[in-house]
This record gives structure tokens, C-alpha cells and sequence, in this order.
């Protein structure tokens, strides 16, 4: 066998949809990590200087950002594993599928793990549809607070009344209806406004949220190639078929 050849048939055992949704799976949880980290202590630095002064009226709330940023480091050594695991078990499958190599057959063992990742990728996939629409939760009431900003330096808002205009987050429940002061109005909404973190804060969320998105694309691509691979060995494993992946 010639040189080409073998290039041939090495590339022919690349799970070519295990590496795509590696790469996506690992670019998406490196974006919702790291965003998500740094916005959540922008989020609490915006919370502690105009809303809520009192550092029991948000302690709860800086206690669960904090467990949050401890989750999401937890998060980020998991799926760079798993990714790797996932990556590694798509060579094998496909290898077996296609019947490459010699050394590799269908065993019990091996359709067992098939069908064990084809569970775990699932439910993850199903958990990532949850931190999905929990990472837009944010990113609304940041939309919240730059419209009413973008509304405050309108035209029209300078014929009215500007300390009118508030922002009021005990509507959201992100910290109690005692807090002092709660709101921001006028000239203290304005400085919010014209803040680096304020803006800062909101675009990494976006882009948290893109990652997470992106995430359970990867996720998805996981379980369509886990799946045909799973059900491919199992087939293969009932009668000698020439059917190729």
C-alpha cells in the first residue's frame, strides 16, 4: 500500500462530526465560562455601588455569583474532558463502523459504551437547553436597562422630566424590596449608563449566551453521530452486513 493510500485510509477513520462538535463544544463552553465569569463580578460591581449599599441586603445574591463562578470553573474542566473522551470514542466507533483496522470488532463492552455516552450526551444536551435559556435571563435585563438608557439621552426625553426615568432591579427580585436605594434615577442612572462595566458587563453576557448556544449545537452534533454509530455496531453485531458509515 502506497503512501496516499494509507493517507486515505487514515482519513477515512476521522469522526468528522465528533471533531466539529469538539471544536464547537470547546469554543462554546470557553465563551460562556469566561464571559459568564467576568460578567457575574461586573454584575456584582454595578449591584454594590448604585443599587443596594447595604452589603446585607445583597449577601445572598454575592453568595450565589460566588457558588456560580465555582460551578462554571467545575463546568470548564468537565467539558474539556468529556470533549476529549467524546472525540476519542468517535475514532474508535467510527473505526469499528467502517471496519478500517483489523484489531477493531463490536463487542458487548464496546456497544455498551456507546450507548452510555448516547445517554450522558443526551442528558446533557437536555441540562445545556436549561443553562441556554437561564444565560438569556441576564442578557434581557441588561436589554432592559440599555433601552432605558438609550430612551434617557433620546430627544424626547430631554423635554420631560429625566430623574423621571428609573431603573428599578427589586422589580426582578435580584435583591429585596429594602434595599436602599434600589432604584437609580436621573444623574445616578446616567453614570450607569456611561460606565465602561455597565457595557462591558452586558456584552459578555451576550456573547455567555452565544456560547452556551453554541454548546448545545455541539451537543446536538454529539448525539446524531453517538447515536448512528451505536446503532451501526449493534447491527453489525447480528450478522456479518457490508453496511458502511
Amino acid at each position: 500500500m502506497g503512501c496516499f493510500e494509507c493517507c486515505i485510509k487514515c482519513l477515512g477513520g476521522v469522526p468528522y462530526a465528533s471533531l466539529v462538535a469538539t471544536i464547537l463544544c470547546f469554543s462554546g463552553v470557553a465563551l460562556f465560562c469566561g464571559c459568564g465569569h467576568v460578567a457575574l463580578s461586573g454584575t456584582v460591581s454595578i449591584l454594590e455601588t448604585y443599587f443596594s449599599r447595604v452589603a446585607s441586603d445583597h449577601a445572598m445574591l454575592t453568595d450565589v455569583i460566588q457558588l456560580m463562578q465555582y460551578v462554571i470553573y467545575g463546568i470548564a474542566s468537565f467539558f474539556f474532558l468529556y470533549g476529549i473522551i467524546l472525540l476519542a470514542e468517535g475514532f474508535y466507533t467510527t473505526s469499528a463502523v467502517k471496519e478500517l483496522h483489523s484489531e477493531f470488532k463490536t463487542t458487548i463492552c464496546g456497544r455498551c459504551i456507546s450507548g452510555m455516552f448516547v445517554f450522558l450526551t443526551y442528558v446533557l444536551g437536555v441540562a445545556w437547553l436549561g443553562v441556554f435559556g437561564f444565560s438569556a435571563v441576564p442578557v434581557f435585563l441588561f436589554y432592559n436597562m440599555w433601552s432605558t438608557c438609550v430612551a434617557m439621552k433620546s430627544p424626547t426625553a430631554n423635554l420631560t422630566d429625566v430623574d423621571s426615568i428609573c431603573v428599578d432591579v427589586r422589580q426582578y427580585g435580584i435583591i429585596p424590596w429594602t434595599a436602599t436605594p434600589g432604584k437609580a434615577c436621573g444623574a445616578a442612572l446616567g453614570q450607569i449608563c456611561d460606565s465602561n462595566e455597565f457595557y462591558l458587563s452586558y456584552h459578555l453576557y451576550i456573547v455567555a449566551c452565544a456560547g452556551a448556544g453554541a454548546t448545545v449545537v455541539a451537543l446536538l452534533i454529539y448525539m446524531m453521530a453517538t447515536t448512528y454509530n451505536f446503532a451501526v455496531l449493534k447491527f453489525k453485531s447480528r450478522e456479518d452486513c457490508c453496511t458502511k458509515f
